[in-house]
This record gives structure tokens, sequence and C-alpha cells, in this order.
């Protein structure tokens, strides 16, 4: 642990951890945006997720939790069938799902996850996940609904500043130094949004109306037995993502978090973390690997850097000037990151295969991603009575199944 980190001073920390809030900022409140979900709420759960991952772990990790983009097409689709109290109910389940694999990660270890989870398991429902966003990102692009049921900028002034963000965007990443490399989300939103105001899109009426102080809008979730049938079997990709955190940032500050405080205590954090956000309104908490990032590079190792973080996200949360800030920026600036953001949450799917090894000419491997995909992206749909299964969770579901009963190839076989 960096001895320089750990001996700053309240005030230096206060500084870092408001740093740390900056980095995650852009992506925290990007899910809300997508989805319909409030902003402030996500920003209040985000801290209280953080708050409760930090007590959970005994303030051990220096990790930021925030909104979750694997939730992001299910969110969408929950609120438009369910609405978003019911859709709520389902986010709430998926924490307790995470509570389920922590224990059984206590009980059996790491190597649960590595039977019933494996890479070839996670990697195409992750590029479902991804894939399955794609449309989306393209309307809002265009300057058109989420649906692509109304236009509402006309396609050419769209075009213009959702590529000019995803450029800026794209730009960052490759020539950003220091902090700004770790903020190429943001640097995009704020080149789009004058892009924006140039073009005389964006109105603060509703900013200037807006009180400094208010609660933000609060929704408790309502049980609703297919939103939760739905929802729970996405959360097995980010809950295996948070596998790849820990190692992410375990390799960053030189100590093994998988060991202590324990993989089951980080996973244990992060879905106690998704419940409380779900009992709020807000999207499921996860790791973020770009705080992370931001970790590496200020080597900023203490733990009481992300409480600072957490305070200053509630803070911001109580301001209702910053809803309204967020809700002026127009659709095709979300469009322009958008096309971006999924196609790299596909890209992961991707390298988990990659990374992983798994030679994808076996029959075996080859059915359940094939089988995975085409499902997921297929339109798919398996039901009884008012109850449907398709999707992402399906996908989900399906690739878990035939993990299980697919038999292993032997070593020898050629395929």
């Amino acid at each position: 642990m960096n001895e320089n980190s750990m001996n700053q001073s309240p005030l230096q920390n206060a500084i870092v951890g408001a740093q740390m809030l900056f980095v995650a900022f852009g992506a925290l409140v990007l899910v809300p945006i997508l989805t319909g979900l409030d902003p402030n709420v996500a920003l209040f759960t985000a801290g209280i997720g953080t708050l409760i991952f930090q007590l959970i772990t005994k303030r051990q990790v220096p990790i930021f939790l925030a909104s979750s983009f694997a939730f992001i097409a299910p969110i969408i689709y929950g609120v438009q069938t369910w609405g978003i109290a019911s859709t709520m109910s389902g986010l709430f389940a998926a924490g307790i799902l995470y509570m389920l694999l922590s224990g059984m990660i206590y009980i059996r270890g790491k190597e649960f996850i590595d039977r019933y989870l494996p890479p070839v398991v996670v990697g195409p429902v992750i590029i479902v996940i991804g894939l399955s966003l794609a449309p989306v990102g393209i309307n809002l692009a265009v300057g058109q609904t989420g649906d692509g049921a109304a236009e509402l900028v006309t396609r050419d002034t769209a075009l213009v500043i959702s590529m000019l963000t995803l450029l800026a965007t794209i730009a960052t990443s490759f020539l950003g130094k220091g902090i700004f490399k770790l903020i190429p989300i943001l640097i995009g939103i704020l080149v789009g949004y004058i892009t924006s105001l140039a073009y005389g899109l964006v109105s603060f009426d509703a900013v200037t109306a807006a009180p400094w102080f208010a609660i933000p809008n609060f929704t408790t979730p309502e049980f609703n037995l297919e939103a939760i049938l739905f929802i729970v079997p996405i959360a097995i990709a980010p809950a295996i993502e948070h596998v790849g955190d820990m190692v992410a940032i375990s390799a960053v500050t030189g100590k093994d978090f998988i060991k202590k405080p324990g993989l089951h205590r980080t996973l244990l954090g992060d879905g106690v973390a998704t419940s409380a956000a779900a009992m709020f309104g807000g999207p499921p908490n996860t790791t973020y690997s770009e705080v992370t990032g931001a970790v590496a590079l200020t080597k900023a190792f203490n733990p009481v850097i992300m409480t600072w973080a957490a305070g200053f996200a509630i803070l911001l949360s109580l301001s209702g000037k910053t809803g309204a800030v967020l809700q002026t920026i127009p659709t095709p600036v979300m469009g322009g990151i958008m096309t971006l953001m999924f196609g790299a949450i596909a890209a992961i799917g991707l390298n988990t295969l990659v990374r992983s090894g798994e030679d994808l000419s076996k029959t075996r491997n080859m059915i359940i991603v094939s089988l995975v995909l085409v499902f997921g992206l297929g339109g798919m749909q398996l039901g009884l009575g008012e109850f449907t299964l398709k999707g992402i969770g399906l996908a989900a579901i399906a690739a878990i199944l035939l993990n299980i009963i697919l038999p292993k190839e032997k070593a020898t076989e050629e395929v």
C-alpha cells in the first residue's frame, strides 16, 4: 500500500475524492439518462452503495460503485413494459443473486464460478448485452427517439452533433494525457453539448426553475415476478465481471483483495449495494474500472478517498439543479456516446472469450456461443401464459443450461 496516499491530510483526501467522482461522473449519470431513471437518484445510490460496500469489506478496497452498463437494455425494456417500480423489484432481486453467489463462493471457493460460469457462458452473454442495444444508440445518433418512432432533431444536425461527440471521445481515449485519458466520456459529452448550444438545441428554462436543494425522486420497488425472472439472469454477467474488477484493483494496489477481505465479501458488498439502490429507484451498482484506472494513475490507494467521493455524490444528488442540467443534454449527444459504449460492451464479451483461450471450433463451445447469440439477438421467445423469456435473459439462461447439459469433449477429439 502506498504510504504517501495513506498519510495525506483530510483536505487532500477530500480533493482526491472529488476527482474520483469527477472521473466516474460521465458514466454514472449516463445510465439513468439513457434508461429514464432520475440522475439525482443514481448519484445518491452510488454514494450509498459505495459506503455499504466499504462497510461490508471493512473499508479495505479503494473502489467506487456506481451505475452498471450491463443493465441498460433490461432497464429500458422493463421501464417501458412494467414501469420503474416493477423494474426495481427485478433489480433488487439481482442484488440478491449477487449475495447468493457470494455465499456459494464462501462455501465452495472461486472454483464455483470457474465451473458453472466459465468464459464460454459469460462471454457471449456480454456480447448480447452490447449488441442488443445497438439500434437504440443509432436511433438517438440520427436524432430519433430510442425506438425510432419519432424524430426529435433533424437527421443532418443530429449526425453532426453525434459524430463530433463520438470523435471527441475517441480522440481523448487515444491522445488524452493524465486525468483526461480517464474521462473520455465526459469530454465527449462536453464537446457534443457545446455543439448543441451552437445549434440552439439546449434550453435552460428547467434549470432556472429547479431548486438548489431538493430530495431526489425516489421510487420504491413493487413486486413483479415477470420483471424479476427477466432481469435476474442478466445479473450473472456483471457478477462475473466483478471478479475481474477485483483482480484489476488488486494488481494496481499490490494487495490481493480476492483473499482479503475476500471475493465473497466484495461480491456481497456489491450485491447489497445493488439491492439498496433498487430500494430508492436507482440503477444497479458495479465496481468502476475507470476509477481503478484513476487509482493506478494517482497512486491514491487509501480507501478513505472513496468515502469522500461517496459523500460528494450524495451531496450533489440533493441539488435540483444537478438533475435539471443533465436533462438538458440533447439525445444526439447521448447517441454519439452510445454507439461507442454499446460496441465496447460487446468487445468486452469477445475479449472474455479470447483471453480464456476457448476453442470455438470445438462442437460444445460452438453450440453454446451460437445458440446464445441467435437466441439473444434474433428475437427468440419462450414463455408460458403471460410470462415470456427473451433477449438477454433467455441468452443467459440458455448459456448456463447448455454448459451444464452438454458433455465435455475429450482432449483428443478432433472437430
